[in-house]
């Protein structure tokens, strides 16, 4: 068994809580963990409140799947991986399996028509599939191909991630919620799985240390939080040995703060709004679970958490629309846990963070078996939901936003408001978790609806993560909203940057990038972009100014060897372009988009040469947000105007 952890600079929760978190005082603290949590067993009164919230979708749902033919993810589903790099053939058929006996468990804690043995049997059949499939890791994350040229899962090396993690928190809350009933009905299938949790996951967990989502290398990411979090979980309701308990949760404890030792001041997330809520909002759902479980011994109220709690709301844009970084998309998806954002909210008296989360919990007031089976019963047990805010809407950040660490500007024309413009520029660098090319992109939103926009993210595949990222469209610079000098896409890695040469104040949300870096440019100022809302004029401005040597920088020139210079924006709607350097955006064919404003862009100099490309979405995930196309506009600059010029984009509302 492995020993040691890696040291954590100034780690945040073993400063605060020491011994605390050690594994002698975690088996006394732990011991009767299981009657703190608030998700409480079927058989407690608690869920009769439970059975009268709003489950008309779920109840539904459930019963026309009732007896039907589970999903069934086949080999050939989980080679197509290896073969032709499709990972949702089997991700979709697992997901399909998992919500459904989410919806099943759902069903026998509540009880009510066409509750009792049948449900449960439906709970039974649901949890046996999984205890057993071959393997609880998705394909794309098995190294079983990378080891042996296999296709199938290896049973003796089970893979520990996010897929495994995600099963082994349902059999684990299942357990928890139905566990006497279980043992009526099926005896001997809570043993089983005890025994697939620790094959599959408490012993990989201690066994091993290379595993790289635990960050002992430095590198941070989501898989951290996620994957710990749900750790947690099993510990507490499938680990019946206090040491052994302990063990895992003092591991996990080490884990996670490895991840909010890796969080800036400002709580920002470079992955952006979407991954938010699998990564630090899995730890937020970890550290809350810890402190109900040891009975407040482990309070996790500390600085990072505070910070970490308003980065959604700061990038909120207006009604389902959220600034998106990276892979990540620009409308909020259904399902998300706002109810655990607010409870933190009110805790650490963010109002502005609870206001936003209130109004969603109230246009969301069903769970959404996706989220997953802890959130679910987490949501129906919370006897505390309440909105804290005027129903339908909430408040903005009056001053915009400002995040340093990974230099996002969002500044609106009315502070507070999602009305009128809202501008959102963004420098960092394309080493970022889940990067796309993107230093020094804008997007511009008019009364909260983005129309020039980051495409976000498509379908995952193999290539997504591979060697050839870069070769997906909604990845590269030539396709979101940046300059191209010479043609160039920018470079891959950290040091592949924009240098911020000002930062905005509530007062002037102006935002200066040095962009030279970021395609390999000797100077930083060889290419200068200054995003401003003008809150006087009513006006976005985007302006650039360059002065680049006579040639690109070798070795990055592309294969056309283009001396051209391009400044590319990238459009939702439909874009109608003038005859007087003048262009308008509207939202028609955008999904969820009824009419409403669009934008008016002019430019100088007007001998740019305007040239139109259509991005016809093949892709739901794209699809679904945008509709069928997205458009860009490339601005190509005058020979005279290559070496050395400027460019003014203003954008304004329409009337």
């Amino acid at each position: 068994m492995a020993t040691g952890i890696a040291a954590v600079e100034a780690p945040p929760l073993l400063g605060v809580w020491g011994p605390l978190a050690g594994k002698a005082a975690l088996t006394e603290s732990l011991r009767d963990s299981r009657d703190r949590l608030t998700v409480r067993p079927a058989s407690d009164a608690g869920w009769q409140l439970a059975a009268a919230r709003p489950l008309a979708e779920l109840r539904a749902q459930a019963g026309a799947e009732k007896g039907s033919p589970w999903p069934q993810p086949l080999v050939s589903h989980y080679a197509r991986y290896f073969r032709d790099g499709n990972r949702t053939a089997y991700e979709g058929l697992v997901a399909g399996r998992q919500q459904r006996l989410t919806r099943a468990v759902v069903m026998a804690a509540v009880g009510g028509p066409g509750s009792g043995d049948g449900w449960l049997d439906e709970v039974i059949d649901g949890a046996y599939l999984l205890c057993e499939q071959s393997s609880w890791s998705w394909a794309a994350h098995d190294d079983v191909f990378a080891r042996s040229g296999d296709v199938v899962p290896d049973r003796s090396r089970p893979y520990l991630d996010l897929g495994a993690g995600e099963v082994v928190a349902q059999l684990a809350w299942l357990d928890h919620v139905l566990g006497p009933q279980l043992d009526e009905r099926a005896p001997g299938l809570r043993r089983r799985i005890r025994l697939e949790t620790h094959e599959r996951v408490i012993r990989p967990f201690l066994d091993r240390l290379d595993w790289h989502w635990l960050g002992l290398h430095g590198d941070v990411h989501n898989w951290n939080p996620w994957i710990h979090s749900n750790i947690i979980v099993a510990a507490l309701l499938l680990v019946d040995n206090p040491g052994l308990r302990a063990q895992v949760v003092a591991r996990c404890i080490e884990g996670l703060d490895r991840f909010l030792t890796s969080i800036p001041a400002d709580g920002a997330i470079d992955e952006g709004f979407a991954y938010w809520w699998n990564g630090a909002g899995r730890a937020l759902e970890g550290l809350a679970l810890l402190e109900e479980a040891s009975g407040g011994v482990l309070n996790p109220d500390l600085p990072v958490i505070r910070a970490l709690v308003a980065f959604p709301h700061r990038m909120h844009l207006g009604d389902r629309w959220f600034l998106n970084v990276a892979d990540g998309p620009a409308r909020v998806h259904p399902g998300l846990p706002w109810d655990m954002l607010h409870r933190w909210a009110v805790r650490l008296g963010d109002s502005e963070a609870a206001q936003l989360a209130a109004v969603f919990m109230e246009a969301e007031p069903e769970p959404n078996a996706a989220a997953g089976l802890g959130r679910v019963l987490t949501q129906l047990s919370d006897s505390k939901r309440r909105n804290e805010g005027p129903p339908g809407q909430s408040s903005l950040p009056g001053g915009g936003t400002y995040l340093p660490s990974v230099q996002i500007m969002v500044a609106r024309q009315n502070p507070g408001s999602s009305d009128g413009l809202t501008l959102a520029a963004k420098g960092g660098h394309n080493g970022e978790h889940h990067n796309h090319r993107d230093v020094g992109s804008v997007v511009v939103a008019v009364d909260g609806v983005p129309l020039l926009v980051d495409a976000g993210q498509p379908t995952y595949t193999a290539q997504t993560f591979g060697p050839d990222r870069y070769q997906i469209r909604a990845m590269q610079s030539a396709w979101h909203s940046v300059p191209a000098p010479f043609g160039l896409e920018q470079g891959t890695g950290s040091s592949f940057a924009a240098t911020v040469l000002q930062e905005p104040t509530p007062g002037e949300p102006s935002l200066a990038l040095g962009l030279g870096g970021a395609y390999g440019l000797d100077h930083a100022e060889q290419w200068i972009r200054t995003s401003v809302m003008d809150r006087e004029q009513g006006a976005v401005v985007v302006d650039d100014r360059w002065n680049l040597p006579e040639q690109a920088p070798e070795g990055t020139c592309p294969p056309d060897g283009t001396p051209d210079v391009d400044i590319t924006y990238l459009a939702a709607g439909t874009v109608r372009v003038g005859t007087d350097a003048t262009a308008t955006i509207t939202p028609d064919g955008i999904p969820t988009v009824s009419g409403g404003r669009g934008l008016h862009l002019r430019w100088k100099p007007a001998t740019a040469v305007v040239l139109v490309d259509e991005w016809h979405l093949d892709d739901p995930l794209l699809s679904d947000i945008w509709g069928g196309k997205l458009t860009r506009i490339r601005f190509r600059m005058p020979a005279e105007n290559r070496a050395s010029g400027a460019f003014t984009l203003t954008v304004e509302a329409t009337s």
